[in-house]
């Protein structure tokens, strides 16, 4: 299996901490050197370990946003 490598870009804000104080983030992250996607998983307080996520396209996070736009939370 070919090894998975990681850069978060920019950290763009924390949704919540668990007990185990693991954070849900939501960060720009380039994933095996490709271009910078949006990203929202848990990860480790070092950041050197993370739970399962998505990433999601610039148009797929304005899609989004433009749903959550229009639901009243």
């Amino acid at each position: 299996m070919a090894e998975l490598t990681f850069e978060i870009v920019k950290e763009i804000g924390v949704l919540g901490t668990s007990a185990r104080g693991w954070s849900k983030e939501l960060n720009l992250v380039s994933w095996n050197g490709r271009e910078a996607k949006y990203d929202l998983r848990e990860w480790s307080p070092d950041h050197a370990r993370m739970g399962k996520g998505i990433t999601l396209s610039d148009e797929e996070l304005a899609n989004l946003k433009d749903i959550l736009d229009k639901t009243n939370i």
